[in-house]
């Protein structure tokens, strides 16, 4: 919970609150947010030694609920003891070149780390993983989703990631009856549409939304936040939903829309610098992100910067320098715990970042109904309908329609 020091008053870009972190989550948790990517220079992008650290889970009110128990996460490695064909394959789609790849990469890598564990510990059951680049975009997207359900040796995916390409492939992948768990596209419609395996590993934005603005408002005591979006289905979707959820503190008069691919926010910054917010909520990703705080700080706006799962990557980081101190990122993923951490910078080079754990957590749900014999698509799909277990990052279940039946935010701050 915010203690009363940092309530007081309105609260401005440089005031720390990670020493608020109760010690008991922290003890638990890798203290690098989703990753742990520095940077070297306060003063060029890449600089300032700063990473992203977990500050507490919340709840739909807003208020500090503790950290998941990972004692009873389920294993990749199993029992050791399952047999499979060696064609046996589970596919990634997702953004592994382009602006947005950290994302896809982070995904992957998580994937990979799962399968890894699972194939030392089971030499009749070799699970191979077959990586396909969407590079984040629908109409590409459209194009590598029928390669991935042509292909009958792929019998689960972890993916799509972005909200945009998912929206434009679910039903091919419904249709062919290909489970697909996405752990990061959040757009709240996503399970609206009908599809029959589609499962979503973390909160939609219609949880994020609200919860953050309950956090922002009640917590931090922000009165005047000028909401941000791109345009994007997932910057749309979660602009709406935190606009909603902020109340009379979203102030219209300076909410803002910019372009995916944008990189001179002037207009935007003047706009914002005449407002005179205590807060901006940017609903988009850290390609944006990173350059739009650079100019809302080169124009003199100090409101909190305040952004969602998108821009929570070590890249915003790396790219926004200096500028994104005191940055305040949501995330409906979890942070790495350390033995995992360990082992996923020892297999891919990296530290793990934003989304790798849940695809860690769901290559491993997949890897789990492998091993207990479901080696078609329809029996993979129906294991996974019916799973019930915790992971590293939560609890997993879904309902009917492929919404997590309980599902937590985390809050994160750059410093």
């Amino acid at each position: 919970m915010l203690g009363s020091t940092w309530l007081s008053g309105t609260p401005r870009r440089g005031r720390t609150v990670r020493g608020l972190l109760s010690v008991g989550a922290a003890a638990a948790l890798v203290l690098t947010g989703c990753g742990d990517k520095t940077a070297n220079d306060p003063e060029t992008p890449g600089g300032g030694g700063l990473s992203i650290q977990p500050l507490m889970q919340i709840d739909a009110a807003g208020k500090e609920v503790p950290a998941a128990d990972t004692a009873a996460a389920a294993d990749p490695a199993g029992k050791g003891s399952a047999t499979c064909p060696p064609t046996t394959t589970v596919a990634m789609a997702g953004a592994l070149t382009g602006p947005d790849a950290a994302l896809g990469i982070n995904m992957v890598n998580g994937v990979k780390l799962a399968l890894d564990q699972h194939n030392k510990a089971n030499k009749g059951c070799q699970i191979q993983l077959k990586e396909f680049d969407t590079e984040g975009d629908p109409q590409k997207a459209s194009q590598v989703i029928p390669q991935i359900v042509n292909d009958p040796s792929v019998l689960g995916l972890v993916g799509p990631g972005f909200s945009g390409e998912t929206k434009a492939t679910g039903q091919i992948l419904s249709d062919a009856g290909l489970v697909a768990v996405t752990s990061s596209a959040t757009n709240a419609t996503l399970t609206e549409n009908g599809w029959k395996t589609f499962f979503r590993g973390l909160a939609n934005d219609d949880v994020q939304g609200p919860s953050v603005a309950k956090y922002l408002v009640d917590n931090a005591g922000y009165k005047k936040v000028c909401v941000i979006q791109d345009n994007t289905d997932y910057g749309v979707g979660l602009a709406a939903s935190i606009t909603t959820g902020l109340g009379a503190a979203a102030d219209p008069a300076c909410a803002a829309s910019i372009k995916k691919g944008d990189k001179d926010f002037s207009a935007t910054v003047t706009k914002i610098s005449q407002a005179q917010p205590d807060a901006i909520f940017y609903s988009g990703y850290y390609a944006e992100a990173a350059p739009l705080v650079q100019q809302l700080r080169s124009g003199g706006v100090d409101a909190t910067f305040v952004s969602a799962d998108g821009t929570n990557d070590p890249q915003f980081v790396s790219q926004a320098g200096g500028s994104s101190e005191g940055a305040v990122l949501s995330c409906p993923c979890g942070p790495a715990p350390g033995e995992f951490a360990q082992a996923y910078e020892e297999l891919n080079g990296q530290a793990p970042g934003v989304y790798s754990v849940e695809a860690y957590d769901l290559a491993t749900i997949l890897a789990a109904g492998i091993d207990a014999g479901k080696l078609t698509r329809p029996d993979l799909l129906e294991f996974v309908r019916g799973y019930s277990g915790d992971g590293l990052a939560r609890h997993y279940q879904w309902n009917a329609n492929g919404e997590l039946s309980s599902a937590l935010i985390w809050v994160y701050e750059v410093g």
